[in-house]
């Protein structure tokens, strides 16, 4: 492996052509016709014994050399790297420039971990919502207890919205009986729109004992066997039934939770409502001060390394979703979306973690500030604790320097936090001049946008051979 030229591109990236000798390339190839030789149809021969030659002869020299480039140029590429001391944070683009029996020759699109230029990072200001509570407020946490409460009592009078119906319906159409059309003592709560459209209005005025045919058409995006069609339900109505909801007072206090009086049971929710109204608040403040040592922070932040940070979220919302038993393609299909989509979704969120992690760094680095042995052990203990695991599982799952790495910049944000103040967020000006006249520089240049590039599936993208 050879690098015959470094070029500094946009974006914190780097392009290497990298050369990959003859002597290496051949054995490549040997390699992929002993791996392929007995799947090729050669007449004359068992399959597996037909020479390479023959079958070069055949099919062409280059019939194995997209099997031996993808066999070495991952190796070449990370010695490349290596040896050019890159920190490559990304997934590298391929292209073959040259191919032959001297060898092959590629460029790689290195993403590299960019330069941050911190702007303003303490004493950086922000607003602070001051929470309060209102009667109203207690009113709506009460409405869950209420509804808990709240029973369903039969009455004797025709049903009207909000009320639970209980039916017997069976579907004919054109006087037979359809699947999946029939149900006995089915709660049909007027007005919620469970049922074909029409259906829960034509049963609203019925009362209990009574019976009666509704006319439906279904719907024409209704499945197959019954899209459009006029059918008819017999329906009879066995009761009828109203929720009546609990006189909220001191016996309903007691009944729902520890207090003996309403006024102390609406004190406690008032109490713990403002302690999260305050933890959001203060959530809100860290979170916009945040913002603000991002935006104070220059970064040209390359393609590659947001789409590493994509796949990590996109990764974390598979697993969470097989820890409630939905697939990730069951999800999408649910959702009326594809991988494509959800990826798009994500980019945001993970350019803006990207950001927030390049931006901490960069405060670590100036302040000095680095995780301890001590205070690495002390989380690793936390998370056994936690996770109720021995501290030697916990080291199984978590590395040394990514947990280090992790702790230090939650040191840089404790810092970055702790020197914040309340007030009106601070207005990057220069940045606010100079963005409208970059942006407009930019499309007088381009003309109009250009596509974006195809986003690479995979670590590398497997070069063809031509």
């Amino acid at each position: 492996m050879k690098v015959t030229s470094v070029e500094k591109k946009e974006k914190s990236t780097v392009e290497l052509t990298i050369q990959v000798e003859a002597e290496a390339f051949e054995a490549a190839i040997q390699k992929a016709y002993l791996k392929n030789r007995g799947r090729i149809n050669v007449p004359g021969f068992r399959k597996g014994k037909a020479p390479r030659k023959i079958i070069e002869g055949m099919y062409g020299a280059s019939v194995f050399y997209e099997d031996a480039i993808n066999d070495l140029y991952p190796a070449a590429y990370e010695e490349a790297v290596k040896e050019q001391g890159l920190d490559d944070v990304g997934y590298p683009k391929m292209e073959i420039v040259e191919v032959g029996k001297e060898g092959f020759t590629f460029k790689a699109l290195v993403s590299v971990r960019p330069e941050a230029k911190l702007g303003e990072y303490l004493g950086l200001t922000a607003p602070k919502e001051e929470p309060a509570v209102t009667d109203k407020d207690i009113d709506e946490e009460l409405k869950p207890y209420i509804s808990r409460a709240t029973r369903l009592v039969s009455v004797k009078r025709k049903a009207k919205n909000g009320d639970t119906a209980v039916i017997d319906f069976e579907g004919f159409d054109n006087g037979t009986p359809f699947e999946g059309g029939k149900g006995e003592n089915y709660d049909l709560k007027l007005g919620a729109g469970m049922f074909v459209p029409g259906f829960e209005e034509q049963v609203v005025g019925m009362k209990a004992g009574e019976e009666k045919d509704i006319d439906i058409t279904f719907p024409e995006d209704y499945h197959a066997d019954l899209a459009g069609k006029a059918v008819v339900f017999h329906v009879k109505c066995n009761e009828v039934k109203e929720s009546q909801a609990p006189e909220v007072d001191d016996e309903f206090a007691k009944d729902v939770s520890e207090f003996e009086t309403l006024a102390d049971f609406r004190k406690d929710l008032g109490e713990k409502l403002l302690e999260r109204k305050k933890a959001q608040a203060q959530s809100d403040f860290e979170n916009a001060v945040i913002e603000q040592l991002v935006e104070n922070m220059e970064c040209e932040i390359p393609d590659g390394m947001v789409e590493v940070q994509v796949d990590r979220l996109m990764d974390d919302y598979a697993m969470r979703l097989q820890n409630q038993g939905i697939a990730m393609d069951q999800y999408m299909s649910m959702m009326g979306m594809n991988m494509e989509m959800m990826r798009a979704s994500a980019r945001p969120s993970a350019l803006k973690q990207v950001q927030m992690e390049l931006a901490l760094a960069a405060v670590a680095k100036a302040e000095g500030l680095q995780a301890s042995d001590e205070e690495c052990e002390a989380e690793i203990a936390k998370l056994a604790e936690q996770y109720q695991m021995e501290a030697d599982q916990v080291k199984a799952f978590i590395t040394d320097d990514v947990l280090r790495n992790d702790l230090t910049l939650r040191k840089a944000s404790e810092l970055v936090l702790s020197k914040a103040k309340v007030g009106e967020a601070k207005k990057n000006e220069e940045k606010a001049e100079k963005k409208p006249a970059r942006k407009a520089a930019k499309k007088a240049e381009e003309g109009e946008e250009k596509p974006k590039r195809a986003r690479a599936k995979k670590k590398t993208e497997e070069p063809a051979a031509e």
